[in-house]
This record gives structure tokens, C-alpha cells and sequence, in this order.
């Protein structure tokens, strides 16, 4: 229970359920996952941890107010974060929403640029978190009323309302940002905006919006954001269900301890790569691969890491270690 209240910023519900153990101790039921993975890992310097999760999550409901239990299945990326890990990880977001509906939409939205843009607008600290509520609700008449109170320039408030109502295809939006802010932020931060929404291949391209009402608290995010939608998902149909039911449970606890031995690799394909190698590169590798079974890919190899083949990308080259093969 210790670690929601502490991080009660972090959590998207306020609500947890509460209960004492036989010894005394106060516990909770889940109500995110993240900061169960966050507490159960250990930093390795030069490595990144790439976890996924199927668990059940316990929030209060925003229609009925209640508690209600939620179904997730989803992934954490820790560790030595570079721009490809991030574009895998929005890469798989993409593919995933796609998999269950092709009438999807990803927004990405870049939390340094509005960083860099409050900087240049020299928005106190203390008030960015209003603003950031603002800009989430595409609050231009608040967004302009805040800015004067702050003594912010008209010039400076206008391009801050012109970014904010950006919205579209990476195609159509990136270069009205490059006009907009080319010189006024960070040009690493628009460059790996520019990037990540460019890693998006396939079918899952046609779903990508640049959209900066997205957004998250900037305590603990300060680089990219995105959130997915599913058609028909907001409002699901009421079932009307008058047919009899059969089922049954497997304790997986159980299934777990007869799975383990059975299967003896942790992953079938470990990918390598130096810090000189192009994410395109890695990308189309980790691709290739992917089609033999599971990949990781990582920029250096776990202890006891237990994994079929090991491919190196070193200097531009890709090379099969056969005597781990």
C-alpha cells in the first residue's frame, strides 16, 4: 500500500482497495502495473529490460464510481532508453490496435517540445501544470487568459495556441512544426518526434496522428506520449445474454512450475547492436528475425540470458554468431 500512496501522482485512479494481512501489514489490490515493475526491477547499467504483463488492475470506475476490475495486457520498456526502443515500443502500439481493429487511431504527442515551448514562453514552473490541463483540453481562450495573468508576449502566446491546434498526419504536421519551431525549442526534440512517428511501417502508418493535446504528467514523462483508439470501444453495446454457460479455470501458478522446464530459452533470437547503427538497420533486422520466433534486441547481453541465435550489428554489418547459434 506503501508504494501507491507514495506515487499517487503516477497513478490514473485515486481510489485503492485496502486490506491487513494475517501479520498486520496494510496491503492493496493492484491499481496500475507499471509501479509494481518499477519496485520488483533493478537498473543495469547498459542494458534495457523489456517486461510485458497480462494482469487484472483494481480503479474507480468513471461512469458508475465504483471499484471495478480491469483486464491489461501490456509491456514496459526500463533501462538504457535510445530512440529505438521507443520506436519500438510505439511501433508495437501501433501493430497492436491494428491487430484488433483497423479503424484505429495513435496520437503521439512529444512532451520536450512543450517543455522547450514553455521555456522560450518563460512559463514559470509553478503554473505549467495548468497550462499542460489546458493545452489537454485544447483551452485556447483559457490557454490566451492564463498567458496574459503570466505576462507572457502575445507573439510567444499565439505560437503556443498555433502548436497546440496542430493536428494530423506526421506528413501534413511536420513541416508546419519545422516552420513553427525550427530555432524556438530543442532540435533534438523534433528530430526524434520526427523519427519515432517515421519508424511506423505497414499497415499501422495510416493510423498515426501528431496530436499534442496528448499529454501526461511531466514529473515523470518528459519525452514521447501516446494514447490509442478503437472504434466503437468509448461506448461498449449492452449484452442481452439469455443462453446457459460452461466453463472451467487453470491454476497458472501450477502451469507455470510444468512450463519452466519445458521451455529453456528465454527468447529464440538475441539482436546486438553498437551505438553507431542506424535504427533503420535494427529495425528491418529485428524484422527479419521476428519472423523465426521472438526477438529481443538489445545493446548488450544479459547474464544467464538464455536465447537460440545471437546476431551482432557492428559497423553496419550483420553477422550471425554461429557458435551460439
Amino acid at each position: 500500500y506503501d508504494l501507491y500512496v507514495k506515487n499517487k501522482d503516477f497513478r490514473i485512479s485515486d481510489g485503492v482497495i485496502t486490506f491487513t494481512d494475517t501479520n498486520g501489514k496494510l496491503l492493496a489490490l493492484k491499481p496500475d502495473v507499471t509501479l509494481s515493475i518499477i519496485k520488483n526491477s533493478k537498473d543495469i547499467p547498459g542494458f534495457v529490460q523489456k517486461f510485458y504483463y497480462d494482469e487484472n488492475v483494481y480503479r474507480v470506475s468513471d461512469k458508475t464510481h465504483t471499484f471495478k476490475e480491469i483486464m491489461q495486457v501490456g509491456l514496459e520498456c526500463i533501462g538504457d532508453i535510445d530512440r529505438y526502443c521507443i520506436s519500438e515500443v510505439v511501433s508495437l502500439a501501433a501493430g497492436s490496435l491494428v491487430s484488433i481493429n483497423e479503424n484505429a487511431v495513435l496520437d503521439v504527442s512529444h512532451l520536450g517540445i512543450l517543455s522547450s515551448l514553455f521555456d522560450y514562453a518563460s512559463i514559470p514552473e509553478e503554473s505549467r501544470d495548468t497550462v499542460m490541463k489546458l493545452v489537454g483540453e485544447k483551452n485556447m481562450h483559457e490557454i490566451s487568459k492564463l498567458c496574459e495573468e503570466l505576462s507572457v508576449e502575445k507573439e510567444k502566446t499565439e505560437l503556443i495556441k498555433s502548436v497546440v491546434t496542430t493536428y494530423g498526419r506526421p506528413s501534413c504536421v511536420l513541416p508546419k512544426l519545422h516552420e513553427l519551431l525550427d530555432g524556438v525549442v530543442e532540435a533534438k526534440w523534433l528530430a526524434e518526434l520526427e523519427e519515432i512517428v517515421g519508424s511506423v511501417d505497414g499497415t499501422a502508418t495510416g493510423i498515426i496522428n501528431i496530436d499534442f493535446s496528448v499529454i501526461s504528467d511531466i514529473t515523470y514523462y518528459n519525452g514521447i506520449v501516446f494514447k490509442g483508439f478503437i472504434s466503437g470501444i468509448p461506448q461498449m453495446k449492452k449484452m442481452q445474454r439469455k443462453s446457459g454457460a460452461v466453463g472451467f479455470a487453470v491454476y497458472l501458478d501450477l502451469l507455470d512450475r510444468l512450463l519452466s522446464d519445458a521451455n529453456c530459452f528465454d527468447v529464440d533470437t538475441v539482436i546486438l547492436y553498437d551505438k553507431d547503427a542506424s535504427a533503420d538497420l535494427i529495425r528491418n533486422t529485428a524484422k527479419k528475425y521476428g519472423k523465426e520466433g521472438s526477438v529481443t534486441v538489445q545493446r548488450a547481453l544479459p547474464e544467464k540470458f538464455r536465447y537460440k541465435k545471437l546476431v551482432r550489428i557492428c559497423e553496419g554489418e550483420v553477422a550471425v554468431d554461429e557458435n551460439n547459434a
